[in-house]
This record gives C-alpha cells, sequence and structure tokens, in this order.
C-alpha cells in the first residue's frame, strides 16, 4: 500500500464466492495504527443501451437489502476468469436486454463505496442497436432464477430517464452515473468517449492535486 499507508495486520472474517470481508490494521503516515474493515468485492460491468431515438433501456429487479424494486441499468459481475470486462459487457446486454450493439465506449470507471470496499465497476455507452431475433433471444424472466427471473424492463428516453434520477426516483449509484455520464457525453457530442477495450483493473489516480494547509 502507498502513500505512507501501510496494511500491519489483516484478518478474514468471511468469504463468498462474490465477496470477502477483512478486518485491517493499518497504519498512518503519522505513526497511528487505525481498525478498518474492508470489503472486496468481485468487479462488474454495467450498459447504458442507448437507441437510434435517443431512449435507454431500464430494468428493474428486487434487491433484499433495501426491501423492493430498483430500477436499473443491464449489468453484471465479472464472474468468468476467461471473458474480458467488454466481452462480459456485451454477453450481459444479449442477456438482460435482448439487444446487441455496433457501436461500443467506455464511459466511466467507478469505485462504489472506496471508504469500505474494493468493488470496480466498468460503465460502458453501446450504441447502434439490433434487437436479437425471436429465435435466438434469452428471453426476460425465463433464463434467470431466483430475483432475475422477475425483471421488468422499459425504453425511457435518456432526457426523462436523467429526470428521474435528479427527481429521486432513480437510486442505483452505477446507473444515475451512467445516464448523467451519458447525458454528458452526448452533449459533448460524445468526444469525451473512450475505446471500449482498455486494460482492467481501470487505473486508480492518486492524490487531489493541490493541498491546503
Amino acid at each position: 500500500m502507498g502513500d505512507g499507508y501501510e496494511t500491519v495486520h489483516s484478518r478474514l472474517v468471511h468469504e463468498n464466492h462474490i465477496m470477502s470481508i477483512r478486518v485491517e490494521q493499518v497504519r498512518m503516515p503519522g505513526g497511528q495504527v487505525a481498525e478498518r474493515d474492508v470489503i472486496d468485492r468481485m468487479g462488474a460491468v454495467v450498459i447504458v443501451a442507448l437507441d437510434d431515438a435517443g431512449r435507454v433501456f431500464l430494468l428493474s429487479q428486487y434487491r433484499h437489502p433495501v426491501g423492493g424494486f430498483v430500477v436499473e441499468l443491464p449489468a453484471g459481475l465479472l464472474d468468468k476468469p476467461d471473458e474480458s470486462p467488454f466481452e462480459a459487457a456485451r454477453r450481459e446486454l444479449y442477456e438482460e436486454a435482448g439487444l446487441r450493439a455496433r457501436t461500443w465506449h467506455t464511459l466511466l470507471d467507478l469505485r462504489l463505496t472506496p471508504a469500505a470496499m474494493n468493488h470496480r465497476v466498468r460503465v460502458y455507452l453501446a450504441r447502434d442497436l439490433t434487437v436479437v431475433p425471436d429465435g435466438e433471444r434469452y428471453e426476460l424472466g425465463q433464463g434467470g432464477e431466483f430475483e432475475e427471473a422477475d425483471f421488468r424492463s422499459e425504453w425511457v428516453d435518456l432526457g426523462e430517464a436523467v429526470g428521474r434520477a435528479l427527481a429521486g426516483e432513480l437510486q442505483n449509484d452505477a446507473a444515475v452515473a451512467g445516464l448523467l455520464a451519458a447525458a454528458a457525453a452526448q452533449a459533448d457530442r460524445w468526444r469525451s468517449l473512450r475505446p471500449a477495450e482498455l486494460p482492467w483493473p481501470p487505473r486508480l489516480v492518486t492524490g487531489a492535486g493541490t493541498s491546503s494547509t
């Protein structure tokens, strides 16, 4: 660990196939030692699928920790060792939305809840969409199990989706970030977009530039 912070002890307290929880003793630059709980969670991809009419594909899924349905974007964990994040994004768009895209870009790299969790999320923008033919299509609510068997989906104008986020009606963190970023990129005429196939994990830019004294 750089920047003068050193892990002097780490204890694993929970682990499953998606995440682990550790309690760590961290020596600060001033010499003090503090205890920090750390959640290591598998990386994930999120897709903003934007059609030629300017609509985005949204889905809602029951999320037990919040006790209700949450409006989200197509997304999935990086749980296949032989699959790149870009490949995972294409697969998730196919599975969850029944869509393919000809044009892909990286929209955002996110660290969700970085004070407690080392969870990386890459948000992609998918455009020039085509619907997977019925004979090939993964039917929403048919191929998944548990909560994934009860997806509800809708197409919403990007501006309307942003308005719903600003009104507090959309609360999923990666979905809100992705929608706002897509609107900003659209206003910039897509000049800020990055290539879809970027190295993983995303580089963490450290430091805040100038410091106050």
